[in-house]
């Protein structure tokens, strides 16, 4: 039986992560851990407290929970990290690094770990990006998920340590709220039209990024945890693709259900987005453990306007 913890386990796929794995292997056996303290700790128990730039704490929960499995959701994303880019360094590099030196000394079995497409940069091929391709990012985001992606190479090839990780375009939810990042327009503006109310736009109506819906991402991250090691030629860097759009592309979707009226005001984080692909290649993960979307634009617009109209009660 599987015993797992999921680092920033509160987060915007740390949320929905869980109680997939929990329906899977059991309540107790998912041990949620957070930086912050959840409203009500019943609704998540059990669930610790820790800090990932703790190694001490780490390697102390996985032997108290005899841990074999790690999910390592625990990040500063892209658009917040650029506003305390020491915050990011500290957080996902020295914490990414203290999660493999506690797999490493504790002999944990699989460390799961996501990468972005923020590991991209200017000078990656923008359509159809290739797996194996140009990374010098511009944000300490993506500096620390290419530094990510190496460790894990370095970690497994040196130590046998298994860690995988797949390279997440923008996620859209609707049951948690974004996380700093961005995509996070792709989210917000469903708030925004289903309550009538006008949306200000912080890309350009032109930006097409790659995007991805969140039942397709928590199916990725869990069928590459179970793929078979002897298939696998990459290891944290696989590409994963299911759409790609612009705002303007979104808002026209979306107003085939609702109608609002949409304002265009790029700000700093255009310029992270014209960083970044249009569209990926995902042919790596589909050959080497049979990666395969779900949702397109259209469907994921139709499940998140139904969704969230119950939830906000409209």
């Amino acid at each position: 039986m599987k015993r797992i913890i999921v680092t920033g386990g509160l987060g915007q796929i740390g949320s929905e992560l869980v109680p997939f794995l929990r329906d899977k292997y059991g309540r107790e056996n998912v041990i949620v851990a957070d930086i912050r303290a959840p409203e009500n700790v019943e609704d998540v128990e059990p669930f610790i407290t820790l800090d990932v730039r703790d190694e001490e704490k780490i390697i102390k929960v996985i032997k108290e929970y005899n841990v074999d499995t790690i999910y390592h959701l625990a990040a500063i994303l892209s658009a917040r990290g650029e506003q305390n880019p020491q915050l990011a360094f500290n957080v996902n590099i020295v914490g990414m690094h203290n999660i493999l030196e506690a797999g490493r000394k504790t002999n944990i079995e699989r460390i799961m770990v996501p990468s972005s497409i923020a590991a991209f940069g200017p000078e990656t091929p923008k359509d159809n990006t290739p797996n194996d391709t140009v990374l010098k990012p511009r944000t300490m985001y993506g500096v620390s998920k290419v530094t990510g992606e190496l460790l894990a190479l370095y970690y497994w090839e040196k130590y046998g340590l298994d860690v995988r990780g797949v390279r997440y375009p923008g996620i859209i939810s609707w049951k948690a709220p974004p996380g700093g990042g961005t995509t996070d327009y792709a989210v917000e503006i469903f708030y925004y039209a289903l309550k009538g109310e006008k949306y200000t736009c912080f890309l350009r109506e032109d930006a097409t990024l790659p995007m991805m819906y969140m039942p397709d991402a928590i199916k990725a991250i869990t069928m590459l945890a179970e793929a078979p090691s002897d298939n696998l030629v990459h290891r944290a860097d696989f590409n994963i693709a299911a759409m790609s759009f612009s705002p303007k592309e979104l808002v026209e979707e979306i107003r085939k259900y609702v109608d609002f009226e949409v304002e265009y005001k790029p700000d700093y984080r255009q310029k992270i987005a014209d960083s970044w692909p249009r569209s990926i290649d995902d042919s790596a993960a589909r050959k080497e453990w049979g990666w395969n979307p779900d949702y397109d634009m259209a469907s994921m617009v139709k499940d998140m306007v139904k969704n969230l109209k119950k939830k906000l009660g409209l």
